[in-house]
């Protein structure tokens, strides 16, 4: 026997979150088609449980595509020592009060107060028809915000395609790129350039700087797998930042680095690694770069300084790490109380396999140089 079922919305309507599912609870009545039960109440009320059955189903079809962007691992009240997270950023956003966290992974955490978070959050959305492919690695991601918009700064990956083999080492396409959005937690989507780095050349770890021209640029890494000496370049952006002007140009390469150190052979030489690049003034108005590299192996970060004042230096760099070893691709923002901080990852090998979890140190930047409190 056909039956039919209408949804009792004045009842028992019910759509609620639970985790990162959606569950709906209705109760239904059974209807014979050919004796329809009309009450007066009924007729007067049709019109208005039409109208919220169409609400509710529009509200939970939202709900669904929300719960879309966030993985199965959600969780809400997180210390962020119970994170593990390879090269933290946080963007501390004044419009919402809110900070937010990313890095490696591409993944998204809110916080209130720096201490609890909650998340993870998907925010990238790449174009699978692009050169990334269907489902990039997600290096490194940055957040800035820039001229009213934000911009989601990364190194995308796609193991499918092979650029190079250089001492038997195959090469991966590999390229820091930007995405955008209107708001701090996305989504982020890709602009109009389909590039800004040379397709044959592996980079990684793109930041972002307004050097004193008044121009805005990428500063990059060139993989040392590729030029084994690895160097930290620039490019300028467009003003919208959709794509990138003119050629890279060479900043300094690893080998000038007075602490990294690695053994070859018999030889000790300064280590070909160069990693997370961040930009930042001095309270005198001196430009620095925070970058990492490794002291044997210790994951450790330096500082260097340009003489100039410019990103076209020369680079003059510091002759001791600036963060204790085993502590690197550091960034530096200012909390919503105006504090300076340094988020950086720890580096562990615990049978085998890196524990990276986020660490914030107090930084001091009212001098000459940047000090770690």
């Amino acid at each position: 026997m056909l039956v039919f079922y209408y949804i009792n919305l004045f009842h028992n309507p019910v759509c609620f979150l639970e985790g990162t599912r959606i569950k709906i609870k209705i109760r239904v009545r059974q209807f014979h088609p050919r004796r329809p039960r009309i009450y007066p109440h009924y007729i007067k009320r049709t019109n208005m449980r039409k109208e919220l059955l169409v609400f509710i189903f529009t509200l939970c079809s939202v709900l669904v595509s929300a719960q879309q962007k966030v993985p199965n691992r959600f969780r809400t009240n997180i210390p962020l020592d119970s994170i593990h997270l390879s090269d933290p950023c946080i963007l501390a956003d004044k419009k919402t009060s809110t900070y937010y966290m990313t890095g490696t992974g591409g993944l998204l955490w809110k916080s209130k107060d720096l201490a609890r978070w909650e998340g993870p959050y998907r925010v990238a959305e790449t174009d699978p028809d692009s050169w990334m492919g269907p489902k990039p690695e997600i290096w490194a991601a940055e957040l800035h915000e820039y001229n009213g918009k934000y911009y989601y700064f990364a190194t995308f990956t796609n193991n499918v395609i092979k650029i190079d083999t250089v001492k038997g080492n195959v090469i991966p396409r590999r390229a820091s790129h930007i995405l955008v959005s209107d708001k701090p937690d996305g989504p982020y989507k890709p602009m109009k350039d389909p590039t800004y780095l040379p397709e044959n050349m592996p980079t990684l770890d793109g930041t972002f700087w307004v050097d004193s021209d008044g121009k805005p640029y990428m500063i990059y890494c060139h993989e040392w797998l590729q030029n084994w000496n690895g160097t930290m370049e620039k490019i300028e952006l467009k003003p919208d930042l959709s794509g990138s002007i003119g050629k890279g140009k060479i900043l300094f390469r690893a080998s000038d680095s007075p602490w990294s150190r690695e053994k070859m052979g018999d030889k000790v030489l300064p280590n070909r690694v160069t990693d997370g690049p961040w930009l930042f003034r001095t309270g005198t108005g001196r430009l620095g770069m925070i970058w990492t590299s490794w002291v044997f192996q210790d994951y450790t970060q330096g500082v260097a300084y340009s003489e100039s004042g410019t990103l076209d230096g020369p680079w003059i760099q510091e002759k001791e790490p600036v963060t204790p070893p085993n502590f690197g691709h550091g960034m530096l923002f200012r909390t919503l109380d105006g504090e300076w901080m340094m988020s950086v990852h720890s580096h562990k090998d615990v049978n085998g396999r890196y524990i990276r979890i986020p660490h914030l140190f107090k930084v001091d930047l009212s001098g000459d140089k940047l000090k770690i409190d």
